[in-house]
């Protein structure tokens, strides 16, 4: 059974989600310390925060068509539940300035409670994928202009049960074939899942998905062995873990190359994970889930969710691309 966070009541939590477009408490964005490729190094914590409180949180990343590195535009999922809570917000990154965040209204479904990832739709700008924490997908057409996320269509991830917890799924292009892959986190003694499998947007259907067990060597402690991924060049896996003492923390993550994602020529989906995963950095005192790529760029985004304290964004060089 899924653990529902405490919450403020919905119309304090409505407040928040519109009183501003502008989070408070951020810092110009920079490079991380280049010591976080090594796991015997803690990452210098240069975080930008995006919204306080428990429902400003960032379960999902995704970057908007046109964004580089020194101008990035994102939408950023939250994992919120209760009716008037925000689901889905536009930030605004830009050098020297706050992070500037727009709520987004959803339209076209009920509202999901739960989202715990977002990728963008190889090949279809402004199309977008969320999944919630049970396996239901849902198909997006951002319109940033009206303010609103509209969903195209919605299915369950193949295999999913009643204890599963997702909190993974990235999308690839290989060749003219898209791959899916999302995970069921894990907890401690219990491993994150990795699933992986072609996807037919246009149908909403996937292939037989094949598996593979993925175990964060760090955290050690209240941990979840796979917090997002994201798919980088040549099908590389990029996961993260974290660990969650509770609402007030303590908090930390660990980034790693888990592996890699691959289809062949007749189509065979093939998931290969490292036994010791390689690992691309520790970041202490925050719940790393959600991670993103800047296209043609190695720089990468990492957003938090860490609960009482809200949300934070950082862009880091390598890490998840």
């Amino acid at each position: 059974m899924r653990m529902i966070k405490r919450r403020y009541t919905a119309a304090a939590a409505a407040l928040a989600c519109t009183a501003s477009l502008f989070a408070a408490q951020s810092a110009t964005a920079r490079p991380a310390d280049p010591s976080a490729r090594s796991a015997g190094h803690h990452a210098t914590p240069v975080w930008q925060q995006v919204g306080d409180g428990i429902t400003s949180g960032i379960s999902g990343l995704a970057v908007v068509p046109g964004s580089r590195a020194a101008r990035t535009d994102l939408l950023v999922a939250r994992d919120n539940k209760e009716p008037g809570e925000n689901r889905l917000a536009l930030v605004r990154l830009r050098p020297g300035d706050r992070p500037q965040v727009r709520p987004l209204a959803w339209r076209g479904s009920r509202t999901p409670a739960d989202l715990e990832a977002l990728d963008a739709v190889p090949g279809r700008p402004g199309e977008y994928v969320a999944l919630a924490s049970d396996g239901t997908g849902y198909h997006l057409r951002l319109d940033a202009g009206a303010g609103v996320a509209r969903v195209l269509g919605a299915f369950t991830v193949p295999g999913a049960a009643e204890d599963d917890n997702y909190e993974g799924f990235a999308l690839s292009a290989q060749g003219h074939r898209l791959v899916a892959v999302w995970a069921d986190r894990g907890e401690d003694s219990r491993p994150g899942t990795l699933h992986a499998a072609r996807l037919d947007l246009t149908r909403r259907a996937f292939s037989a998905p094949v598996t593979a067990a993925f175990r964060a060597p760090y955290p050690a402690e209240h941990v979840r062995h796979v917090s997002d991924l994201k798919i980088g060049a040549g099908g590389a896996l990029k996961v993260s873990a974290a660990s969650d003492n509770g609402d007030d923390g303590p908090f930390d993550s660990a980034l790693y190359d888990a592996g890699t994602v691959s289809v062949d020529g007749r189509g065979t989906v093939r998931l290969s994970v490292r036994n010791a995963p390689e690992p691309l950095g520790r970041y202490a005192g925050h719940k790393i889930e959600a991670l993103a790529c800047l296209p043609h760029s190695r720089h990468g985004v990492l957003g938090t969710d860490d609960e009482n304290a809200g949300g934070a964004l950082r862009t880091v060089v390598g890490g998840p691309c």
